[in-house]
């Protein structure tokens, strides 16, 4: 079948009632041919209102159980060094708000619940703020993050620009996670570059269009789930978990709050390359890879600290594996919960076999969003704890990190240090060109600084451990 064949046969699926759906997706998966695998539509303009996609409903929840937590914003800080032309860089902005539907888009209540709308058009002033001294622009970032917003209202991104000098600007980009996700903002920058590069030389800019906006997705993603799909990959989730799982009981320095702060703070480590180079080896020795050895020493330090066995941690898959998405911003980022059943007399190679086995399974089944898991598992809310894990890992692996070019501009990314936990603890780990780094954010709700480095420090010691021999038990490894 050609592209315009599936197109056309992905409408017909969508455009169907649910019973006629259902019989439609039984009758592709009879011919091993999945949903999954065709073209998302660009139908967005056949529908009457627009359902918000099954993350974003989470984060809509999310936001009406606390309307003044920065916990869900996303931000962005640019050093500009040169000569900034302001006219070129408003109408980039101008373009960009044109450009990504997602970026104009407000959300509101109604009798079948919560919908998205879409403005015609959206408009923000860049102008220009003052800093007279340099140690002011810290706290002036931190405010901008911290600013909270309105989804009912919006705009749902914010631009601010503060100029420190004639030819030094910062510019801090904020958005809220119900319409971008981390790849988002690496995507929104990237526009922003060719779109400036190219109204700075007088020239029509040159992205290619976008097959479809965040609202196809949405809708294409609610109508298989509900034709069958959302209970096929549920039925593996539950099969595995079992239930929503007990309070992951890990050592704290204070009683839990009885709601979230999310108040949080960031620990950054890095690797010795021999460590980083022996992880490596170990992994390929293994035939897994790099995510499965960290995520399997992480699951063994959260068995050491609170002594229980079934370990279960969160982890983001970008969920961006079709090309239609890989230009647009939006909240596709999906998160899956990994458990691995942790004994002291476990060798560390066994468990991580079995976190291998967990994440290939995963990758087969990670289209289930999980708020429908949580749904399932844990529909009681708690306010004191995020539901289903408490504790998140998060491994990225990009290659040499590739200067941003503008005419005229020397730009830097700043790396903004947050003030704020989704989770009682989070380790990132990030390879890139070679090079191993990680940071460990808290809750301080929870944990005392020291506490963390003391963590920190166990699980290095842990994983020098692993790398000397990986066929010592669990509790026998290292952790002073």
């Amino acid at each position: 079948m050609t592209q315009l064949d599936n197109l056309s046969l992905v409408q017909r699926f969508i455009r169907l009632p649910l019973a006629q759906r259902q019989a439609f997706l039984h009758k592709l998966h009879s011919k091993n041919m999945s949903l999954a695998t065709l073209p998302i539509p660009a139908m967005r303009d056949e529908f009457e209102t627009l359902d918000l996609s099954y993350a974003q409903e989470r984060q809509w929840f999310l936001w009406q159980l606390d309307r003044h937590s920065a916990a869900y914003h996303v931000p962005t800080a640019l050093r500009l060094r040169g000569a900034l032309d302001l006219p070129a860089l408003q109408r980039s902005f101008d373009a960009l708000l044109a450009r990504h539907d997602v970026l104009r888009t407000v959300f509101v209540d109604s009798a079948q619940g919560p919908r998205q709308v879409v403005q015609a058009r959206l408009s923000l002033a860049i102008e220009p703020v003052v800093v007279l001294d340099e140690s002011a622009l810290t706290a002036l970032i931190d405010d901008e993050i911290a600013g909270l917003f309105d989804l009912q209202q919006g705009p749902l991104l914010r631009v601010k620009l503060l100029q420190l000098a004639a030819d030094d600007h910062v510019l801090v980009l904020t958005q809220h996670h119900i319409i971008c996700d981390g790849a988002s903002a690496r995507i929104m920058v990237n526009d922003l570059v060719q779109l400036y590069a190219a109204h700075r030389s007088g020239q029509a800019p040159t992205l290619a269009a976008l097959p479809i906006q965040y609202a196809d997705y949405a809708i294409w993603q609610r109508k298989w789930m509900e034709a069958g799909e959302l209970e096929r990959q549920l039925a593996y989730w539950t099969e595995r978990l079992g239930d929503g799982g007990e309070v992951l009981p890990l050592p704290t320095d204070r009683p839990r709050p009885a709601v979230q702060s999310h108040r949080g703070a960031r620990l950054d480590l890095r690797f010795d390359a021999g460590l980083t180079q022996g992880l490596k080896h170990l992994a390929q020795r293994e035939a897994s890879t790099l995510f499965m050895v960290l995520l399997a020493s992480f699951q063994a330090l959260l068995h050491r600290y609170s002594g229980q066995s079934d370990i279960r941690v969160g982890v983001p898959v970008a969920n961006r594996n079709r090309p239609e998405t890989e230009g647009l911003i939006g909240f596709f980022v999906n998160t899956q919960v990994l458990n691995a059943q942790v004994q002291g007399d476990l060798p560390f190679e066994q468990l991580l076999a079995q976190v291998k086995q967990a994440s290939l399974g995963a990758q087969a089944h990670q289209d289930l969003p999980f708020e429908q898991l949580v749904q399932a598992l844990a529909p009681q809310r708690q306010a004191s704890h995020s539901p289903l894990f408490q504790v998140m890992f998060n491994h990225q692996s990009s290659g040499a990190a590739q200067a941003l070019q503008l005419p005229g501009l020397q730009v830097e990314s700043l790396d903004w240090r947050s003030h704020t936990a989704q989770f009682d603890l989070t380790l990132d780990t990030h390879e890139t060109d070679g090079e191993l780094a990680a940071s460990l954010s808290y809750a301080t709700d929870l944990f005392d600084a020291s506490t963390v480095q003391h963590m920190a420090e166990h699980w290095l010691n842990l994983l020098h451990g692993i790398v000397a021999d990986p066929r010592q038990r669990i509790g026998e490894l290292p952790l002073l």
